[in-house]
């Protein structure tokens, strides 16, 4: 199933409404283990809703630095009618990188793809989430020890990959397989205004 076209609007609107999206609410949590590094972060944004064109069904977000952007919101967006002008809307962003070494390789090179999305139930508080996850599969082809680099080839290119902790470097032989899966997903919530 793939994510409604509404996230790539979303995620647009997210960096038009602040000039660093980073200077907002947010985390990063970084992590690694013997043959497995991975890296998370969560950037929350508060809006508020400026205008509705109930029409066009055109909502116009107010951000924290003052910036202002235009949505459409499709026909999947559910008790679009229970917006207003006023009220907060509420963006998560979160993404997430690991990597994981498998020793002796085996498996297929690949590349698959998983998304979803949820929505508020009728009659609910306008909100919903949408997220995908990629993984690949690739070889590895051959190291650099001088510059520390892993050369791995997947299912549609090849990439040098630098490895800063020689400590990891050391665990990697030519044969040997990386599994890298990205994750990211968007989740917005209205709340009336606290008129």
């Amino acid at each position: 199933m793939k994510p409604p076209i509404v996230a790539g609007a979303v995620l647009a609107a997210a960096l038009a409404l602040s000039p660093c999206v980073y200077a907002q609410s947010g985390a990063a949590v970084v992590g690694k283990g013997p043959g497995v590094a991975g890296a998370a972060q969560t950037v929350t944004i508060a809006a508020t809703i400026t205008a509705i064109d109930a029409k066009t069904r055109a909502v116009t977000l107010k951000g924290p630095q003052g910036r202002e952007v235009t949505l459409t919101a499709g026909p999947e967006v559910r008790n679009f009618a229970q917006m207003k002008v006023g009220d907060a809307v509420d963006v998560q962003y979160v993404e997430a990188l690991t990597l994981e070494l498998k020793k002796g390789g085996g498996m297929k090179v690949q590349k698959s793809e998983a998304a979803g999305a949820m929505r508020a139930k009728d009659g609910s508080t306008p909100a919903g989430a949408i997220g995908r996850q990629v993984t690949i599969v690739a070889n590895v082809v051959a190291l650099d020890p001088a510059t520390q680099t892993v050369t791995l080839k997947g299912p549609q290119r090849t990439v040098d990959l630098k490895v800063r902790d020689p400590a990891q470097f050391a665990l990697v032989a030519k044969g040997d397989q990386v599994e890298a899966t990205y994750t990211e997903a968007v989740a917005i919530a209205v709340s009336p205004s606290k008129k």
